[in-house]
C-alpha cells in the first residue's frame, strides 16, 4: 500500500503544487482559490485610509478604535465598525483578567516564595498571550480578513451588521 497522494491543485501565485483542501498554499502562504471564503478581503478606501489598515489600526490601543467608531465615514464601513468592537471588547476582556490577575497575585503573595514565583510565571504567560492574540488580530486585519475571536468575534459582527445605511 505505497500509493502516493495526487497533488491536483496548484496555487495561482507561485504555481506550487498542493493538496485540493489546502487553505494556503505551502509555497507562497497566500489563500487558495480552492477554498471558497465567507467575504471577500477588504480592498476599498474610507476616507483617507485603506480598510485594512484602518482595521489593523484599530487595535492600537482602544483610542483609534473609538474614534472609528464615531466619526463618519469609519463607523459606516462594515470591516472597520468589525474590527473596532472587536478590540474594545478585547480591552475590555483584558482590564477584567488584568483585575482578577491582580486580585489573585495578592492573595498568592501570602504564600512565602512559590506564591510570588507563581505569580510572575502566570503573568509572563498571559502576557506572551495577549500579545499573540494581538500580533494575529492585526495581521489578520493587514490581510483584510474578519477574522473572529470565539466570543467576542460574534457580537462584534452583530454590532458591523448594524451599520447604519
Amino acid at each position: 500500500m505505497n500509493a502516493t497522494i495526487p497533488l491536483p491543485v496548484s496555487c495561482p501565485e507561485c504555481e506550487a503544487r498542493m493538496p485540493e483542501t489546502a487553505v494556503y498554499c505551502p509555497g507562497c502562504g497566500r489563500r487558495t482559490a480552492a477554498v471558497p471564503t465567507l467575504e471577500e478581503p477588504a480592498k476599498g478606501k474610507v476616507g483617507f485610509l485603506a480598510e485594512n489598515i484602518a482595521g489593523a489600526l484599530a487595535y492600537f490601543t482602544f483610542i483609534p478604535a473609538i474614534v472609528f467608531l464615531l466619526r463618519e465615514p469609519y463607523r459606516g464601513n462594515r470591516f472597520v465598525r468589525f474590527h473596532s468592537v472587536q478590540s474594545l471588547l478585547l480591552w475590555a476582556m483584558g482590564a477584567l483578567a488584568a483585575l482578577a490577575l491582580k486580585v489573585a497575585s495578592m492573595l498568592l503573595f501570602v504564600i512565602p516564595f512559590v506564591g510570588p514565583l507563581f505569580t510572575v510565571l502566570v503573568l509572563v504567560i498571559v502576557g506572551l498571550g495577549a500579545v499573540a492574540i494581538w500580533m494575529v488580530l492585526v495581521v489578520k486585519a493587514l490581510q483584510g480578513e474578519m477574522f473572529k475571536l470565539p466570543v467576542l468575534g460574534d457580537y462584534a459582527e452583530q454590532q458591523a451588521n448594524a451599520v447604519e445605511a
